[in-house]
């Protein structure tokens, strides 16, 4: 499994449910996931991913969606995120380190992003994180997975 990735954008919207927007760069804050997001709190959705990869597959058949359009935070290349167990922990770029809390979500109600994409890659797709340590983030920030948890390089 390749153990490294890139950030491909960086995305928040100031409403649930509603497809966000590539701001290019944000902090990472402890606890709650990125500043200005509205889905930023404690728990264990503080922080979503999607692989650049997953909205490929949705743009082959035939619909225009892009980093953000499925409400992901981190739009991410080169990194295989439903291959990451429960628990893992990585950095992106050089101060933050998350860890996967939630692989894939239910999705009970089809979503303002069902109905704007057609379809949803992120209940199968997705993964979440919990933010143990903050900083600012950017596109271009390397993702490196950590070997475990007394692996904090």
């Amino acid at each position: 499994m390749n153990s490294r990735g890139k950030v491909i954008a960086v995305n928040i919207s100031s409403k649930k449910g509603t497809r966000k927007k590539n701001v290019g760069s944000s902090c990472l804050l402890v606890g709650l996931g990125l500043r200005d997001d509205a889905h930023a709190a404690p728990g264990n959705r503080q922080v979503s991913l999607l692989a650049q990869e997953s909205i490929d597959k949705m743009t082959r058949l035939g619909l225009k969606v892009g980093p953000g359009d499925f409400a992901e935070n981190l739009t991410t290349q080169g990194l295989d995120l439903l291959a990451l167990p429960l628990g893992t922990r990585f950095r992106v770029g050089e101060g933050t380190l998350l860890e996967v809390t939630q692989i894939g979500k239910v999705c009970h109600t089809r979503c303002a992003i069902y109905y704007q994409a057609g379809d949803c890659v992120m209940p199968k797709e997705g993964i979440f994180a919990q933010v143990l340590e903050g900083g600012e983030i950017k596109v271009g920030d390397e993702i490196r997975v950590l070997g475990g948890d007394s692996d904090h390089q």
